[in-house]
Parts: C-alpha cells; sequence; structure tokens
C-alpha cells in the first residue's frame, strides 16, 4: 500500500510543476478528495449508502470537491485545486486529470428510471479548467478537453474538444504520442506571443493562396469555355 501511495505522489509530481516533495502534494485537496472517496465507495458497495453520503459530505466540506460515493475511479486520478463535481454514475479510468470548476454531470433520465447518466472518462484524458463534461457519453483515451469547454457528445480517441457546444479537433500522431506536459501544452511553443503571432499570420496566408489559387483556376476555366464557344462559332 505504501509503495502504491508513494507511485501515486510521483504521478501528480509528473503532471504538476508547483510541488517539491511529496509531502506537499499530500496536503493537495484533491488527495485528499481521493483518498475519502476510496472509503466512501467502499462503503457505498456495501450498500452502507447512509455512511458513504456522511464520509462524501466530510469530503465536500474540506475540500471542497464533492465526488458521488457511487463514481467509479481508477488508479493516479488527479484533481488539480478543486472545485470539481463528479456524480453518480461517472466511470474515470488510469491516469486522467482535472483542473478546477469541472462538472461530471449527469442527464434527466426520459423514463424516469436511474441508469448511466454521467460521463466515462477513458485513460490518461485531460479536462481544462470549468469544462463540463455532461451525459453518459465517453471521452476517448488522450482525449483534451479545452477550458470551459462543453461536451455533449462522444469525444474520439487522441481529439481535443474546445468551445460551446465543444467541437472537436484531432491532434497530430507527434503530438498525441507526447507523455504528459502540465497544463496539457507545450508552453515553449505556444506561450510566446510573438510565436502565436506569427503562427496566426502563417494560418491567414495559407487560407488566402488557396483562396487565390481557386479563383485562379475558376478564371482559367471561364477563358477555356470562352475559347471552345468562339471556335465552335468559328
Amino acid at each position: 500500500m505504501f509503495g502504491e501511495l508513494v507511485a501515486y505522489l510521483d504521478s501528480i509530481k509528473l503532471r504538476d510543476p508547483a510541488p517539491r516533495t511529496r509531502w506537499e502534494i499530500l496536503l493537495y485537496p484533491g488527495v485528499l478528495a481521493l483518498g475519502l472517496h476510496r472509503v466512501a465507495h467502499w462503503l457505498f458497495r456495501g450498500e452502507m449508502y447512509f455512511l458513504a453520503r456522511l464520509v462524501n459530505h466530510i469530503s465536500r466540506f474540506l475540500t471542497a470537491i464533492d465526488i458521488h460515493p457511487g463514481a467509479r475511479i481508477g488508479r493516479h486520478f488527479f484533481i488539480d485545486h478543486g472545485f470539481t463535481v463528479i456524480g453518480e454514475t461517472a466511470v474515470i479510468g488510469d491516469n486522467v486529470t482535472i483542473y478546477q470548476c469541472v462538472t461530471l454531470g449527469g442527464t434527466n433520465p426520459a423514463n424516469g428510471v436511474a441508469g448511466k447518466r454521467h460521463p466515462t472518462i477513458e485513460d490518461d484524458a485531460i479536462i481544462g479548467s470549468g469544462a463540463q463534461v455532461l451525459g453518459p457519453i465517453t471521452v476517448g483515451r488522450r482525449s483534451r478537453i479545452g477550458a470551459n469547454a462543453v461536451v455533449t457528445k462522444d469525444v474520439p480517441e487522441g481529439a481535443s474538444m474546445i468551445g460551446i457546444p465543444a467541437r472537436a479537433t484531432l491532434v497530430d500522431a507527434t503530438e498525441y504520442q507526447k507523455s504528459f506536459l502540465p497544463y496539457g501544452t507545450s508552453c515553449a511553443e505556444r506561450c510566446d506571443p510573438q510565436a502565436q503571432s506569427l503562427e496566426a499570420l502563417r494560418n491567414e496566408m495559407e487560407v488566402l493562396r488557396g483562396r487565390l489559387t481557386s479563383l485562379i483556376d475558376e478564371r482559367q476555366a471561364q477563358h477555356a469555355r470562352q475559347a471552345d464557344g468562339e471556335r465552335s462559332r468559328a
């Protein structure tokens, strides 16, 4: 058990550049919330629902993180900061990272029967701060949910979701195969304002080049049709 705890703390240290020691990580609200959830989930599975809810209530009071005792959570789950809500039928895989103010929420069953109402988050997924993932959908392995995105449909494996409602942008293979980067992005490449401006100009030039090529092709086709018409009249 001690070895598993050390491995868990080390997995958080790899994803968060802030802590200097494992002792600091033990003070994280997400770590405490997950530990108390393990207890609450054990009670829930034993049908000791009141005690499970009591542990959940204490955890929410201490950490501002509300994880329903029925939620199933895999290994090395990390909630950075807090203010997160995870519903009863949520299923979370291994090495999942969630930032603050995230909701894994449910939908109201149309037939009134309580069933699978909350998302399934597969291994290595990253969910950005403020994101809302709603309903019995599946967030694919190694996918990324952008900050404040609202996701109500299945997310493909390796996709990035942005916007309201969220739309998918598939990342390329080299990006997909990278190991975890804190905050889900490479700051060296993407936090430089000049680099971002150059990239935006480059993208705009590509769009304009494509439009220009299309206009030239259309103009040439029009000239060809005119020439054919003149030859047929002659």
